[in-house]
């Protein structure tokens, strides 16, 4: 019972892990959407951040560079709600496993 405490400890600290990854990359998406709107309404020199310096880019490279975030921060957003997901279905299954053994030790 110990060890299966243990894990759920552990479990619940693994989902809290990936619920705030998740987030950061759900967040990460809507800034490099606001970005793209903003290149797109954009008439004049375009500025590009790169590597802690800021350069003066076209449009095009510009748009390309955050199309390539996007994909990036979705992929990973896609990996981390996969895991995030598998990891809710083995606390349910990890608590539905300690309360049986509650219900046990309570009938005795």
């Amino acid at each position: 019972m110990e060890k299966l405490t243990i894990d759920y400890q552990k479990l619940q600290s693994q989902l809290q892990a990936l619920a705030m990854q998740k987030e950061q990359f759900l967040l990460q998406k809507e800034e490099f959407k606001e970005a793209a709107e903003q290149i797109e309404k954009a008439t004049g020199k375009v500025y590009s951040a790169k590597g802690g310096a800021i350069i003066e880019t076209t449009k095009e490279e510009a748009t390309k560079n955050i199309k390539e975030r996007q994909e990036s921060a979705d992929m990973r957003l896609g990996i981390v709600t996969k895991q995030y997901d598998e990891a809710i279905k083995k606390e349910k299954t990890l608590r539905e496993e300690i309360n049986s053994i509650i219900k046990t030790q309570q009938q005795q």
